[in-house]
């Protein structure tokens, strides 16, 4: 598949078909028991085309951050900003630190003051038990809790909404896809990651999202 970037257009029911196809993804995405990935992965764009209306899509919920600070899912964290999402549980004792730490490493490779322009965000998949304290306290067992980079829970309905907006309907915590998504939400490219695509390769896919479209 093509790793070139996008300009997404500003049709209707743009953010509808980026919604469509981020849920069918989804469903192919690597599950989270038994993950096995071939070393070749590399990123891949998302064929979305979208709607100007982001923020109905991706919902504006009540969200919490490690540091128990509330913010809204759309106006506070993904509003203009280059992101990468992931999904995880603290207790998890496998794919989700190995992932953090893979993309602790990703960070590391962009260096500053790239890094400082791609916000992380990783989004609790079983909120019951991932207060902001016990996030906050994963956060720093895997050297990841500073600038940039949240850990959100919030209620469990809120949390679905935005799991399931993001592809992610979850039968249970342990069941999240581990796919990345990474996105300029400004200029609505957005491309699937593979967590077991090098550091390096990542990197640089985060830095052509930070790169502005010429006419934005």
């Amino acid at each position: 598949m093509s790793t070139t970037s996008t300009r997404i257009g500003m049709r209707p029911l743009d953010w509808l078909v980026l919604g469509a196809c981020l849920w069918i993804l989804a469903s192919v995405a690597l599950a989270h028991e038994g993950h096995q990935a071939p070393p070749s992965a590399t990123p891949a764009n998302l064929p979305a085309t979208g709607t100007h209306d982001a923020q109905t899509w991706f919902t504006d919920s009540q969200l919490a951050d490690q540091n128990g600070r509330p913010v809204r899912f759309y106006s506070d964290v993904l509003k203009d900003r280059v992101v990468l999402l992931n999904v995880i549980y603290t207790h998890c004792n496998d794919a989700c630190p190995l992932i953090t730490r893979k993309l602790r490493e990703v960070r590391e490779a962009m260096g500053e003051p790239l890094a400082s322009q791609v916000l992380f965000i990783s989004l609790t998949s079983d909120p019951g038990n991932d207060s902001p304290a016990v996030l906050k306290a994963f956060a720093q067992k895997q050297g990841v809790d500073g600038p940039n980079w949240l850990f959100l829970t919030g209620e469990q309905a809120e949390i679905d909404r935005v799991l399931a907006r993001l592809g992610h309907m979850l039968p249970s915590p342990e069941q999240h896809s581990t796919q990345l998504i990474a996105g300029d939400v400004a200029g609505k490219r957005w491309s699937k990651i593979r967590p077991d695509a090098p550091a390096q390769a990542i990197a640089q896919r985060l830095q052509l999202l930070t790169q502005p479209l010429a006419g934005r």
